[in-house]
């Protein structure tokens, strides 16, 4: 079991949970950089939006390009600072899948197949990673800087890359097709690269207080202590 002392984005980037922490890290973008990011197509995306409803698949691959994950998922957030992230990896084994939700006060994560979850708040949880934003701590162009990427496989990219060499991650991509957001790719510091590519967006449909928020399933073994 890992000690009470690391953050949680420290325990779900081991081993098959590494899911968990790169999709925080690309949603938490998502959800706090709309406001300035003015001149890239994430501005023009982001523009107004309140709610976004996605459905995903993810591919893992290591610093040699060999793929070493693959997982079909759901992305939910609601603005400002709430997301819901679930995954279900495609392996050899049987997987149940993890679940990430941010309720706006504390992190969740939930490992089905270990029945176990991880919480911590916010600030507390994610204070050296880019989703420290969710908190309102920091103002975005302090924390990354925001660059056209040019265009390539049809898609028009903006990168985004972390100012704090302590940052869990080295840069994300952001891919758009016209006015749709169509891929995210992320690279991590070990050189394992996480790509991402969505299928069918709604943009400010309704999402139940519910979606983004979780209680502990009966059962589980639950590690932290959630803020009130």
């Amino acid at each position: 079991m890992v000690g009470p002392a690391a953050t949680i984005a420290n325990r779900i980037c081991r081993g098959r949970r590494r899911y968990g922490a790169r999709a925080c890290g690309l949603v938490l973008t998502l959800t706090t950089v709309a406001a300035h990011a003015a001149g890239t197509p994430l501005d023009s995306y982001l523009d107004e939006l309140k709610t976004l409803r996605a459905t995903f698949q993810q591919t893992v691959s290591d610093a040699h390009g060999n793929e070493i994950g693959r997982a079909t998922g759901t992305l939910i957030v609601s603005r400002p600072g709430k997301f819901s992230w679930e995954i279900h990896p495609r392996t050899s084994g049987s997987s149940a899948g993890q679940l990430m939700v941010c309720d706006g006060t504390n992190l969740w994560f939930l490992d089905r197949d270990l029945e176990q979850v991880t919480v911590k708040p916010v600030d507390a949880a994610l204070s050296a990673t880019p989703a420290m934003l969710l908190s309102a701590v920091t103002d975005v162009r302090k924390s990354f800087s925001l660059t056209p990427a040019g265009t390539r496989a049809g898609l028009e990219w903006v990168l985004v890359e972390p100012r704090d060499a302590e940052a869990d991650f080295r840069s994300a991509l952001f891919g758009f097709a016209g006015a749709q957001l169509k891929r995210m790719i992320l690279e991590d510091k070990l050189g394992e690269t996480t790509t991402i590519s969505f299928g069918k967006i709604e943009r400010n449909a309704p999402v139940a207080p519910a979606e983004v928020s979780f209680t502990p399933p009966a059962g589980a073994d639950v590690i932290g202590t959630p803020r009130k």
